[in-house]
């Protein structure tokens, strides 16, 4: 039996989104004449202060851009400052390079990002709008019937995630024939479910046609706004935006694949993906080296049952040469709490042979110092032993996985 609480360590792996910041959205919402509130995006707290003054509002709210929710509510490890999310007097400059200065090159701790946080790479300057009412509204693809599903309620704003806990009758999920896409009857239910002004319901309609628009033809995963606003004179606006898209579709969305933030992402992890290597870190000591992503969640489900724990996913798949083996070594000991290396190989299109032989230069080029068990079956596996077998490299060979788990733990743990 798998244990859940296994698998759970790895729903990330297969979600395969990318999340864009803020700014980048409203540029998406203008390319769907979908209103928004104005503003830019600013580097520097001298370009906070001039955007502002450009704005020439009341009010503007300093946004911090990093790839995580609850900015609001969030503090930043580096300056103290508490709130990612501020509301300042548009002439008070002092104020706004201060806190800019605050946010910027500084990590956001929230809910969502873990105790290191986010790091804050830029601040959206926007104009502030009054709202007379706030909900909620988001598109994502539900995979127990295979449809896009609009969960939308009456009770937005920041607080939405105690709305599901404490009052769930107030969300609303409408399913969206793909076939049929999102029709005109269906958008006026759903403008209504969002509770506005009757006057508003029209263009609620419409703005929420646009944004199925934008998840249908962006191959988006999820879309977010929150809060979707009503505003003076029956009209409504986006005032928070938060959007993810299809890895596999980025040959088809240039543009949205071009505005991707590595500094959001683990260096090593973006290391990987120039190699063609899915890697994942995690808690635990024992490296992982497999190839497939099915093969490689079987494999932390059985070093979790023998009592042990992965240090990280890493699926060289198909293409697996002695070159990206060694990088996988190179990525697998960059975490100095990895005691034991276990590398398991179906040979199906990846040989043995070639993964063996980028085992066996990695330990001797890199030094490796740990316990490695190695795990082969399939294509070029006896080419694959004798490589191992003739390389004066100790590394403890097993033809079945429940041995070399229970050994790579026991070794883990020595």
């Amino acid at each position: 039996m798998l244990r859940n609480s296994v698998r759970l360590n790895f729903g990330s792996i297969f979600k395969r989104n990318l999340s864009i910041h803020e700014y980048r959205s409203t540029q998406l919402l203008n390319n769907y004449q979908i209103p928004h509130p104005r503003g830019s995006i600013a580097f520097t707290p001298t370009e906070a202060k001039k955007i502002a003054h450009d704005l020439n509002v009341g009010t503007v709210v300093l946004k911090a851009q990093a790839l995580t929710g609850g900015r609001g509510k969030g503090h930043f490890l580096e300056s103290g400052l508490q709130g990612g999310v501020k509301m300042v007097t548009s002439t008070d400059t002092t104020e706004i390079e201060s806190l800019t200065s605050k946010m910027l090159g500084n990590h956001l701790v929230t809910k969502q990002s873990g105790p290191k946080g986010k790091f804050v790479s830029g601040v959206f300057v926007v104009e502030k709008i009054d709202s007379i009412k706030e909900s909620y509204l988001s598109i994502i693809l539900d995979r127990s019937t295979r449809t896009p599903v609009i969960v939308c309620s009456s009770e937005g704003g920041v607080n939405i995630e105690e709305t599901a806990a404490k009052n769930p009758k107030a969300i609303k999920k409408f399913h969206v024939d793909p076939t049929k896409g999102l029709t005109d009857a269906q958008a006026q239910k759903i403008a209504k479910a969002l509770g506005f002004s009757e006057g508003t319901t029209e263009e609620t309609a419409y703005t929420v046609k646009q944004l199925y628009k934008i998840f249908m033809e962006r191959d988006a995963t999820q879309i977010e706004i929150n809060p979707l606003s009503e505003i003076p004179n029956n009209h409504i606006m986006c005032m928070d935006a938060k959007f993810g898209f299809d890895d596999n579709a980025s040959f088809r969305q240039e543009e949205i694949f071009s505005w991707r933030d590595l500094t959001q992402e683990d260096p090593d992890e973006v290391k990987a993906k120039k190699y063609d290597l899915n890697f994942v870190k995690l808690q635990g000591n024992i490296g992982c080296l497999v190839n497939g992503a099915g093969l490689a969640m079987a494999t932390m489900d059985v070093i979790k049952l023998n009592g042990g724990d992965p240090a990280n996913f890493l699926d060289c798949g198909g293409g697996a040469t002695p070159e990206t083996i060694k990088k996988a070594f190179e990525l697998i000991l960059s975490n100095e709490k990895v005691d034991a290396i276990f590398v398991n190989i179906f040979g199906g299109i990846v040989r043995c042979d070639h993964v063996a032989m980028g085992l066996v230069n990695a330990a001797k080029e890199l030094g490796v110092k740990v316990p490695i068990v190695a795990r082969l079956q399939g294509t070029k596996l006896a080419e694959g032993k004798e490589i191992i077998a003739k390389s004066g490299i100790h590394i403890h060979s097993f033809a079945e996985l429940d041995p070399a788990a229970k050994k790579v733990v026991e070794l883990a743990h020595a």
